[in-house]
């Protein structure tokens, strides 16, 4: 069986992660997988990249500078929306030819368009589309907090100036959506039961296959190993307990840490004593402007994408601590499992299936500073630290090892071939 997997980059952003390591796990046993990007940023042979770069800027551009006018000219939201009013056309592609299976991903920034995806769905075969976010079940955002009009009929956007109208630029995207899929059917697999459960609640969706399958993710490339070596590796401290945070760009609000950083002053004010024996550690981009606004010796390390220095600095740490304010399935909280090391997190999303609550880590109160900084002190000086070790890694193997992922993921698509040839 050959598979064709569509995402807009190779390697950038956790979706583009998580569909590399789903192309890996399905080579690896027995399909022929092959990915479809816009940007690729390596010379892998399973990675196709679409051609014509200079048009897909043009759409990239483009579709920013209606968002761009339908914002009034503020930049406020600018990323947060995302229209598909334009995209590649890859059906005359020879990657999608052969394929038996078409599996989107993160299609957005110009890569697909909504009439695009028409077409794919145009040609008769099978479509399934993991869910990374809401988007495929919303009108324009990836993002929906409190925001519960998908449940009926996007409208009166809060992304949109003045919260929007009856008949704003989310109504417009939603009858688009709907017109792409009237009358066609796609296998719709969200990476959580969290989003899984929200995506069922769409009313743009009502009448599709929804199912829950998780990332997957090489424990033999994510693995524990020596703390004090892998603190060495990793230029931290060889004392003492470290917290880390990650995330892509450090200073997105969405990932809380503003949260960590009032939890991490409470815990200085409550254990004076430990103030000299706390680091943290921060992993990603503008991490340096964090550096000075906390209690304790903190490491900004930047952007690392050097897989091997990015397990190295996973396995140095005593804690991993994501208090995303929204999140689906969150692949650093499964890579710091993998090496062993427990994670708190909010109760929020798929989190609470990732973290067993007292088992292989802490769930928190959602955007509770005080429970957060509770469950840091719980982890780090509390805790059966082999206890957790052993909890995390069994959880990984049974849940989100390559060959349990790919196993799942290839009855879904036997299925869907089987179906088209009846």
């Amino acid at each position: 069986m050959r598979v064709l997997i569509v995402n807009t980059s190779e390697r950038t952003g956790g979706a583009a992660v998580a569909a590399g390591r789903l192309v890996e796990a399905l080579n690896n046993h027995g399909v022929k997988a092959k990915m479809l990007v816009r940007d690729k940023e390596t010379d892998r042979l399973t990675v196709a990249q679409l051609p014509a770069q200079r048009c897909m800027q043009m759409r990239f551009l483009w579709e920013r500078l209606v968002v761009w006018t339908r914002l009034h000219f503020s930049r406020r939201h600018l990323f947060e929306v995302d229209i598909a009013n334009c995209g590649a056309d890859i059906t005359q592609l020879p990657e999608f030819r052969e394929a038996d299976v078409i599996h989107l991903h993160w299609i957005n920034q110009g890569m697909l368009s909504l009439k695009g995806i028409r077409k794919i769905l145009d040609t008769g075969k099978p479509v399934v589309w993991t869910m990374h976010d809401i988007w495929p079940a919303t009108a324009v955002c990836h993002l929906t907090l409190e925001c519960r009009n998908f449940e009926s009929r996007c409208s009166h956007c809060r992304l949109l100036p003045g919260g929007g109208s009856s008949h704003d630029l989310s109504t417009r995207v939603w009858q688009r959506k709907q017109q792409m899929l009237r009358d066609r059917q796609i296998t719709f697999v969200a990476c959580s039961q969290w989003l899984a459960d929200e995506a069922r609640q769409s009313a743009l969706l009502q009448g599709q296959r929804v199912l829950n399958i998780p990332n997957p993710i090489d424990s033999h490339v994510y693995t524990p190993m020596n703390q004090l070596q892998a603190r060495q590796q990793a230029g931290l401290p060889t004392e003492g307990r470290i917290i880390l945070f990650a995330s892509q760009r450090v200073t997105n609000q969405n990932k809380g840490m503003d949260y960590l950083l009032e939890a991490c002053r409470l815990l200085a004010e409550q254990h004076p004593e430990k103030k000299n024996d706390i680091t943290l550690a921060i992993l990603g981009g503008h991490a340096e402007e964090i550096e000075g606004q906390l209690p304790f010796r903190t490491c900004p390390l930047g952007y690392v994408n050097d897989e091997k220095r990015i397990v190295a600095i996973y396995n140095a740490a005593d804690v991993f601590v994501l208090p995303s304010l929204s999140e689906n399935l969150p692949n650093t909280i499964m890579e710091a499992m993998a090496c062993g090391v427990p994670s708190v997190g909010f109760r929020v999303g798929g989190i609470p299936e990732e973290i067993d609550h007292l088992q292989n880590g802490y769930v928190a109160d959602y955007r509770n500073s005080e429970d957060l900084a509770r469950g840091i002190w719980w982890t780090l000086f509390e805790a059966d630290r082999e206890g957790l070790r052993k909890s995390c890694l069994q959880k990984v193997a049974h849940q989100y090892s390559q060959q349990s992922v790919a196993n799942r993921y290839l009855e879904v698509y036997e299925s869907l071939h089987h179906h088209n040839y009846l």
